[in-house]
């Protein structure tokens, strides 16, 4: 598969787009002379001139220029973002893969809305996390009316800035309270972890560089030893020793309870915006 060829576009020029595009041009498998990327603001789209991709204002340029089309603007800003393409194109044109990257939005809706503008639209619905920028991403997605070449090629482009698996549309709400939200629980736990090391007169570069490395390396034993947490947990805690200590505050504190709900709430949250924005 030559991505060096394929011409992607994003519309909406924001966090979710910046990791994604970014993370791909900055590790070479794409061309950013091959990458449109539409935005409200000169703002937004100078971070992408300056990638060397082209930047406009209008949303059908990126249709008009692109084979694959990232919709990655707000949920409650794709009705007008829509609506932007529809006056753009001035009539119908090509099917072209439009890759959803907004929560809450169903492939129901998605293929309705889209279906407004274009014909046989070929829509991915996908749940990807911002870790992408670094190579570290996680991607899960469901499609409709795709061919296997399309799915092929999303797994590929997502493969290479991270993890990607395909999954039924009922989990795409669940997994995402864990694997989209995620991030933000981690930066948290990073910050508290530096926080604590601050107290106990840590210098506060260091204190962060090495909350960062903890979580990662923990990570990265996880899934290279193919143990469970539990049992890594345990080889750490000596009887009556500090670790022990620390994981008895930890539950005191109920961490463990507060990160189960913060998953759950996400995912309600995620419920409700699908109720909100449906077709």
């Amino acid at each position: 598969m030559d991505l060096q060829s394929i011409k992607v576009g994003f519309i909406g020029g924001g966090n979710m787009a910046s990791a994604i595009g970014a993370g791909l041009i900055r590790k070479g498998i794409l061309k950013p002379a091959n990458v449109w990327v539409s935005g409200r603001t000169e703002k937004t789209l100078s971070f992408w001139r300056d990638l060397g991709a082209n930047a406009t204002l209008r949303n059908g340029d990126v249709v008009l220029n692109c084979e694959v089309i990232f919709l990655a603007v707000k949920p409650h800003m794709l009705d007008d973002a829509l609506t932007g393409i529809k006056e753009t194109l001035k009539g119908n044109i090509e099917s072209k893969l439009y890759v959803s990257v907004l929560v809450g939005i169903s492939l129901d809706t998605l293929m309705f809305k889209l279906g407004n503008i274009v014909p046989k639209p070929r829509v991915i619905r996908s749940m990807p996390n911002t870790p992408m920028m670094v190579g570290e991403g996680i991607t899960v997605y469901c499609s409709r009316n795709t061919t296997t070449k399309d799915t092929d090629l999303v797994t590929t482009l997502f493969s290479h800035i991270g993890v990607c698996e395909i999954v039924p549309e009922a989990l795409m709400n669940a997994v995402g309270g864990l694997s989209g939200s995620g991030p933000a629980y981690a930066y948290l736990m990073i910050e508290a972890l530096a926080d604590g090391a601050v107290r106990m007169g840590v210098p506060r570069p260091m204190a962060t560089k090495f909350a960062a490395q903890v979580l990662v390396g923990a990570g990265k034993m996880v899934l290279e030893t193919n143990r469970h947490p539990g049992q890594l947990k345990d080889e750490v805690c000596s009887p009556a020793g500090t670790t022990i200590t620390g994981i008895h505050e930890m539950e005191r504190g109920s961490v463990r309870g507060s990160l189960m709900n913060a998953v759950e709430a996400a995912v309600n949250r995620s419920e409700e915006l699908a109720s909100k924005f449906s077709k």
